[in-house]
């Protein structure tokens, strides 16, 4: 994978270290009541990566882990939903992690948020939205750009694995700002992790995007081609 621009390069090869994982349920990632109202959604979670970042003609040599999802459908969003919050997360005992919450404009949680999880050998675990709690413990901030506030500390638990995690990022300034349907303002970025998985001490580190926080999400929006994360 190779990325080029003015400022800086990205050379990066990526090996996976699992097979890939089909989300959903029956290859169905279902996002709301209703025929067509879904994804196919499929996700590399563990790609080894070793390469190079050049930036302002200073190159480093780079290695650790890589997510890759690829997702494609003809919806996003019904009118009832304001927009998402979604992590991939890597934990240290070598096992993932993907969950998002739909959240819908009366405050409540989409019943379809839904997510998977999978262990150190590869087995997927399908987990509906009353399996997991993803819940914002205060600490927020505000964007000078959009106004809109992210919260940015968050506890994830899941009873039946046994996995009780907060999550933290070291960069608060990570939104991307946009005014069109195509390219809304939402928040996307790093996190880490620390916590216990079956009553071990783990860790880790991951990704976080959350949309409908400057404004709800648009809904639906009819894509003609496949959608990539």
């Amino acid at each position: 994978m190779q990325a080029v621009s003015e400022k800086f390069d990205l050379h990066f090869s990526l090996h996976p270290e699992k097979a890939p994982v089909i989300n959903g349920e029956n290859g169905i990632s279902q996002k709301a009541e209703g025929q067509g109202r879904a994804s196919h959604y499929i996700s590399l979670t563990r790609l080894a990566t070793t390469g190079s970042v050049t930036v302002n003609g200073n190159s480093f040599s780079v290695s650790g882990l890589a997510w890759m999802d690829h997702e494609f459908f003809t919806h996003q969003l019904t009118p009832e939903q304001a927009g998402w919050d979604w992590m991939s997360l890597q934990l240290d005992d070598h096992s993932e992690l993907m969950l998002f919450h739909i959240r819908r404009k009366d405050g409540s949680i989409d019943p379809f948020s839904a997510g998977t999880y999978v262990d150190a050998q590869g087995h997927t675990v399908h987990l509906r939205e009353s399996d997991s709690v993803l819940q914002p413990l205060g600490e927020t901030w505000k964007s000078p750009a959009s106004g809109a506030s992210y919260p940015l500390h968050w506890k994830i638990s899941i009873a039946k694995l046994g996995i009780e995690l907060e999550a933290r990022t070291p960069l608060p300034s990570q939104e991307l700002a946009g005014d069109s349907h195509i390219a809304p303002t939402y928040w996307e970025g790093a996190i880490m992790l620390t916590g216990n998985c079956f009553g071990a001490a783990v860790a880790g580190s991951g990704y976080l995007e959350m949309t409908g926080y400057a404004k709800a999400t648009a809904a639906p929006i009819q894509f003609v081609g496949p959608a990539v994360a």
